[in-house]
């Protein structure tokens, strides 16, 4: 008796020797190696991707909130359309650019115009924000939004961790350590020309000592403020929402969607990898230490739309590394939904 027990406990291990380890999941591999891209931004990033037709998802720090920098730029235009919706703005109605207007920071209207400006219908103002990250059209954009309007409206979407709360003149002072308060009404020449007072001196001579250090001190800094952040996984909320006609209205999202296609800005972030005709609706965001890119992918042969976003903050890499890093984790989403979900593997 006791012989034939100890047989069968050995029969069940050969068994077991046997039987063939599961396959590792399809969407656990496409997470492992959006997480192994991640680290090449030697810093913290998000990632939230989901298939819009089926919607199966894959996150990874989905729910941190990290800077904006310009993509606060995408929840103020869809403010913009709901508003011009309800008639309380219009885009055909012409602003007047002025020196005042003209901002800090990435763009056109702050250096190819001159007194006494330009004027230029919302609508191209709206397009200039988007397509060549206009800081000074951005700012002419909230103002006309309203940062409450465009919260209330972010979280009625679902996407209420998207919040906006500064213009980009004070945000980029506020990242540089620079007196907000009395640089923020000046012309981009009196802030140009502005001596900064004798702290702001002491501090820049500090930062020449050791220049990469302090440039971190300031990401750090930039990260911990609470304001003007975001999650990637609220803004695959609001990706969805315009893809299904849903943010204002069909038409507006339509409208939307077009003008991100025109987005001139980060062509090695999302797209960086991607075949060269793949049609992908984005807008990106960069600052100290944040290199972010959000948008749609359009997948060929009917194989769907994969909304996209790639947050990060703290990064050590450059700029270009960490572009490659989204690049990588765009190029993964694309090939797991166009093959390995076809082919069922």
């Amino acid at each position: 008796m006791k012989r034939l027990i100890h047989l069968s406990v050995v029969a069940v291990v050969v068994v077991a020797l046997h039987v063939p380890a599961r396959a590792a999941d399809p969407i656990d591999r496409l997470r492992t190696h959006i997480t192994q891209a991640m680290t090449e931004a030697r810093g913290r990033m998000g990632v939230a991707i989901k298939h819009l037709e089926s919607g199966t998802e894959v996150v990874v720090n989905a729910d941190e909130k990290f800077p904006m920098a310009s993509t606060f730029k995408l929840p103020v235009l869809v403010t913009l359309y709901d508003r011009a919706k309800k008639g309380q703005v219009k885009w055909d109605e012409t602003v007047d650019v002025g020196v005042h207007d003209q901002h800090l920071g990435s763009g056109d209207l702050s250096y190819l115009y001159d007194v006494p400006g330009v004027k230029l219908s919302l609508h191209n103002v709206a397009n200039l924000m988007m397509m060549v990250s206009d800081n000074s059209g951005a700012d002419i954009c909230l103002t006309r939004a309203g940062a409450d309007n465009v919260n209330a409206l972010m979280s009625s979407l679902g996407a209420g961790d998207i919040h906006v709360d500064r213009p980009t003149q004070e945000l980029i002072l506020d990242y540089q350590g620079r007196d907000t308060a009395r640089l923020k009404g000046m012309t981009l020449a009196e802030i140009q020309k502005a001596s900064p007072p004798s702290s702001e001196t002491a501090q820049a001579n500090a930062l020449q000592a050791n220049a990469i250090d302090a440039r971190f001190a300031r990401d750090d800094k930039f990260a911990a403020d609470a304001r003007d952040q975001a999650t990637p996984k609220a803004f695959v909320t609001l990706l969805e929402k315009m893809w299904r006609g849903e943010a204002v209205d069909k038409a507006s999202s339509e409208a939307m969607l077009e003008t991100m296609k025109r987005c001139r800005t980060g062509a090695g972030r999302i797209k960086g990898l991607l075949p060269s005709n793949t049609t992908v609706a984005h807008k990106t965001g960069t600052i100290g230490g944040v290199v972010d890119d959000v948008g749609i992918i359009y997948l060929p042969e009917e194989a769907g739309h994969v909304a996209i976003a790639v947050l990060s903050k703290q990064t050590r890499a450059t700029d270009v590394e960490v572009e490659r890093a989204i690049a990588q984790i765009a190029r993964y989403a694309y090939d797991y939904f166009m093959f390995t979900r076809r082919t069922g593997s």
